[in-house]
C-alpha cells in the first residue's frame, strides 16, 4: 500500500519577472509556517489511518502523499533560493538516510536471521547489487515477500509491511536531485512545466507504455503522480501561484478534481481498489487538492488560539516524520495479532464481540508502538540534522518547562530546525 506557506504575494507582483518576485518577498523569520505544520501532521496522521483501515475514501478526503510531497518542494525551492545546490542536496541526503540506515540495518538483519538468502532475486549477484538500495534508494530497497514472524506477535508478511513505505524514500531521493533542473524549468516557463507530470501520467495511463524495468516503470509512474504537487510547492515559494488571478484557481481547482474522482468511480473505486491503483486520478486529484490547499493558505507565524492546544503535539509529529512515517507500518504489523489475543478475554466476546473484530482498538495500539519506535530509533533524525538528540521533540526543552514556558524563535514558536 502506497500510499509523507505563505500567503500569496500582493498583487502589485504581477508584472514583475520572476527574480524581483522572490527577491520582493518578505524576509522569512526564524520561525516556522505552522500551517505548513499542521498540513505534515494531518497528512501523516490520515497514512497511518489508511494503512490499518484500508478505506478507499479517505485518500480522497486528504491526499496526504501529494501534500507531503509539495510541501517538500516548497521547503526545498526555499533552500536552493538560499544556497547552492550540491549544498542543499548534501543537506537533503543527510537528513534522510541515516534514518533509512537504522531501520535497514534491523530490518534486513532481522530478514536474515529468518531465512532470507540472495537467492531470493535469482541469481545472487544482483541481490547484492540491490542491497545497495538501502544505502542509497535509487530504487526501491528488497525486502523479503514472506519470512518467518513471531507466533501471536509478528505475521511472517513483516517484511512487506516494513518494505512498502519505502517508495516514498526513493521518489523523495529523485525529486530532491531533480530540483535544481525542474526550479531552472520553472523559471523558464511555469506552468508548462508544472503541467509536465500531468501530461506524463496521463501518456502512461492511456498508451500502457512500459520500459524494460519494473524498477524504471515505477519511478516514472511515481513522478508523472506526484511530480505536479512538488512542482506546485517549488512555485508557491517562487510566487508563481500568487499571478494567477484571484478566481483561477477556485474555478480550475474543482474542476480537475471533478474529471479525477469521476475517472476513479468509473475505474472501480473501492476499498480494494483505491487511488494508489490508480496513478492518473491520483495525479489529477492530488494536482487538484494541492492546488487549492496552497492557495488558500494563511501564514501562521503563531497559532490561532483554537490550535495552541495542539502545538506540542504537531511540533513532535513535525520533528519525527521520517521515523513515523519508516515504522509505523511495522508497528500496524505488530498491533493486529496483539490484538487477537484479546479472544482470550471471555467477557468481551460474550459481550462485545463487535468489539474484537473492529479495527479501531489496533489505532491507539499502533500509535502506542509508534511512539515506542520514536523514543528508540528518533535519535537518528537528531544526529542526521546536526541537532542534540532528544527523545521526545515537542518543542518544549527541560529548562522551559520549569520556568513553565517553552523556548521560543523569533515568531514566537518552539525553535525547530527545518533543514
Amino acid at each position: 500500500m502506497t500510499s509523507t506557506a505563505g500567503i500569496p504575494e500582493p498583487a502589485s507582483y504581477a508584472a514583475k519577472p520572476p527574480d524581483a518576485v522572490e527577491a520582493a518577498s518578505p524576509p522569512q523569520t526564524g520561525g516556522r509556517d505552522r500551517y505548513f505544520d499542521l498540513l505534515r501532521a494531518v497528512a501523516l496522521f490520515r497514512v497511518v489511518l489508511y494503512h490499518l483501515m484500508g478505506w478507499a475514501w479517505l485518500p480522497i478526503v486528504f491526499p496526504s502523499m501529494g501534500v507531503m510531497f509539495a510541501l517538500a518542494g516548497n521547503l526545498m525551492s526555499r533552500s536552493l533560493a538560499r544556497r547552492p545546490a550540491p549544498e542543499v542536496i548534501r543537506g537533503r541526503l543527510r537528513r534522510l538516510l541515516p534514518p533509512l540506515w537504522l531501520l535497514g540495518v534491523i530490518g534486513v538483519t532481522g530478514m536474515l536471521v529468518a531465512g532470507w538468502r540472495p537467492d531470493e532475486e535469482g541469481h545472487p549477484a544482483w541481490w547484492w547489487l540491490h542491497l545497495g538500495y538501502w544505502i542509497l534508494p535509487l530504487s526501491d530497497p528488497p525486502y523479503a515477500d514472506v519470512s518467518h514472524g513471531v507466533a501471536g506477535l509478528l505475521a511472517d508478511d513483516w517484511p512487506t509491511a516494513l518494505g512498502v513505505p519505502l517508495w516514498y524514500l526513493r521518489a523523495y531521493l529523485w525529486f530532491v536531485l531533480l530540483s535544481p533542473l525542474l526550479r531552472r524549468a520553472l523559471r523558464s516557463a511555469p506552468w508548462p512545466t508544472i503541467l509536465a507530470p500531468l501530461v506524463l501520467s496521463g501518456a502512461l495511463e492511456f498508451t500502457s507504455a512500459t520500459t524494460a524495468s519494473w524498477r524504471l516503470d515505477a519511478t516514472l509512474t511515481d513522478f508523472a503522480t506526484f511530480g505536479s504537487c512538488w512542482l506546485l510547492g517549488m512555485a508557491h515559494q517562487q510566487g508563481t501561484l500568487s499571478r494567477l488571478p484571484r478566481y483561477a484557481i477556485p474555478s480550475l481547482a474543482p474542476a480537475v478534481g471533478a474529471v479525477a474522482l469521476w475517472y476513479a468511480l468509473t475505474h472501480d473505486l473501492h476499498q480494494n481498489h483505491d487511488l494508489d491503483d490508480m496513478p492518473f486520478a491520483q495525479s489529477l486529484w492530488s494536482f487538484a487538492a494541492v492546488l487549492l490547499l496552497l492557495h488558500l493558505s494563511p501564514r501562521w507565524p503563531t497559532w490561532p488560539p483554537v490550535l495552541r492546544r495542539w502545538d506540542g503535539l504537531i511540533t513532535l509529529l513535525n520533528s519525527r516524520a521520517v521515523t513515523i512515517y519508516l515504522w509505523h507500518n511495522l508497528c500496524i504489523a505488530v498491533a493486529e495479532p496483539l490484538w487477537d489475543h484479546a479472544w482470550s478475554i471471555h467477557a468481551l466476546e460474550l459481550h462485545a464481540p463487535g468489539l474484537l473484530t473492529s479495527p479501531w482498538p489496533a489505532l491507539p495500539l499502533t500509535w502506542l508502538l509508534t511512539a515506542l519506535c520514536v523514543l528508540c530509533f528518533g535519535w537518528a533524525e537528531d544526529l542526521a540534522a546536526g541537532r542534540h538528540p532528544t527523545l521526545w521533540p515537542n518543542g518544549r526543552t527541560k529548562g522551559a518547562r520549569k520556568r513553565g514556558g517553552t523556548r521560543r524563535g523569533e515568531a514566537g514558536q518552539p525553535v525547530v530546525r527545518e533543514g
